[in-house]
């Protein structure tokens, strides 16, 4: 298993440190005034944080990302594409693109990305994966050494396996949050078939062996759908 450190802010809001040999990939920010902790880690597990990876735009992800921004003037800041320009506040939908509310907060910031990202690009040895749904731009990694697929709220373990298409009882924040709900639950299936060895999400535990947990979302929410 690779070195993956998971940061979480109040029980329920994660952050994940992907070890590199140049250092520490940091996958999104957690909320505000989340700086400090995961500078803490980073620092505890004996590596510099050089590169900041976003897998969506939404507040709870980019969170803490000019105090990171500011505290690591010399990390890398990526994200997709789309997902960009809703980090600059561009809420303007494309003319291919379902023409839903943008749902969830996207209070934008201050740092500007030093680059975009789209399928098949590397961060390090993650390869992008979009995922489109829960935002128009939404992305996944996946680790090519060992299987680790982190997902952003694509799906959340927060209570159980769920997809942002159809949450559980006990976590309905991410499905609220999402954009195009079909758009998502279509994401969610491409990612199952990548057959990832772990599930690493924005909300919730990491889940080891998590195919048969996300076949089980995928049917409630495609049941949902029907």
């Amino acid at each position: 298993m690779s070195d993956l450190i998971r940061i979480t802010r109040y029980g329920f809001v994660n952050a994940y440190l992907v070890r590199e040999e140049d250092g520490y990939t940091l996958i999104d920010t957690t909320l505000p005034r989340g700086a400090k902790k995961i500078l803490a880690a980073a620092a505890k597990g004996g590596a510099p944080i050089v590169r900041i990876a976003l897998t969506h735009a939404h507040g709870d992800h980019i969170g803490s990302l000019d105090e990171l921004a500011s505290a690591l003037p010399d990390a890398e800041v990526i994200i997709s594409a789309r997902d960009a320009r809703l980090l600059a506040k561009d809420m303007t939908l494309d003319p291919d693109e379902p023409e839903d509310e943008l749902r969830g907060g996207y209070p934008g910031a201050a740092t500007k990305p030093t680059r975009t990202v789209q399928a098949g690009d590397r961060v390090g040895s993650l390869e992008v994966v979009p995922s489109p749904g829960h935002t128009p731009g939404h992305v996944s990694f996946l680790d090519t050494r060992d299987g680790t697929l982190i997902c952003g709220d694509a799906f959340t373990t927060l209570g159980g396996v769920a997809t942002c298409a159809k949450a559980n009882w006990i976590f309905r924040l991410a499905m609220k949050a999402t954009w195009h709900r079909p758009t998502a639950l279509a994401s969610a299936k491409r990612l199952r078939e990548l057959d990832p060895a772990r599930l690493a999400t924005g909300h919730g535990r990491v889940v080891e062996a998590p195919a048969d947990a996300m076949d089980a979302a995928i049917r409630r929410a495609s049941a949902s759908a029907s």
